[in-house]
């Protein structure tokens, strides 16, 4: 019973759209209804308010650690630690406060890891930020740390429930990334500064 009620606050916490949330606070057109689509911070910055896309940010990726880290203090076990992970992202995904239109999910997924560990946390978003500046694609980055988050739980804990959890997450970023695959492949994609 305590997985299941940590869950679904969980799912609860995951469905606050902090792009929606924090455009309204700012006066600033729903960002449901601009450039990507996508209620994030990547499309919140769009709008030209720096401010409100790192409130975005960091509303997102404080949900994603705070569901974990909440779970941690009622005592879930490893698989309910899993459930909660799981369930937070899919809130941030599929909101049922905001008719089941969320984001793709990398803030709260980081959110999550730093939450399971610092280190699988820090290491995902380090793989990140050199693919960002490398390359200065933020999805081929999000992709690309979406893919090793998998493999560096394995390194630093080996297989358990909450590895399940991380693969899930992966997998569905990648899924929720697909138009960007298709932009990267047809060189369509927009570069980290640049204009479109």
């Amino acid at each position: 019973m305590n997985n299941v009620l940590l869950t679904a606050a969980a799912y609860l916490i995951g469905s606050i759209s902090f792009a929606v949330v924090v455009s309204k606070l700012f006066r600033l057109a729903d960002p449901r209804t601009y450039g990507s689509k996508n209620p994030g911070a990547t499309n919140v910055l769009r709008s030209g308010n720096k401010a409100a896309a790192v409130l975005t940010l960091l509303g997102d990726g404080a949900k994603g650690w705070f569901a974990v880290w909440l779970a941690q203090q009622y005592g879930a076990d490893d698989t309910g630690l899993a459930l909660v992970s799981l369930a937070v992202f899919l809130g941030h995904l599929w909101p049922v406060f905001f008719r089941f239109v969320g984001g793709k999910g990398v803030a709260t997924a980081l959110g999550v890891l730093l939450g399971l560990n610092v280190w699988l946390g820090l290491a995902t978003l380090a793989t990140w930020l050199v693919i960002a500046y490398a390359f200065r694609y933020s999805s081929l980055a999000a992709l690309i740390a979406a893919v090793f988050a998998p493999f560096y739980y394995g390194l630093l804990f080996g297989t358990d429930t909450k590895l399940l959890a991380v693969l899930a997450m992966s997998a569905l970023l990648i899924y929720r990334h697909r138009q960007n695959i298709a932009n990267l492949m047809a060189g369509k994609e927009g570069r980290i500064g640049g204009k479109k």
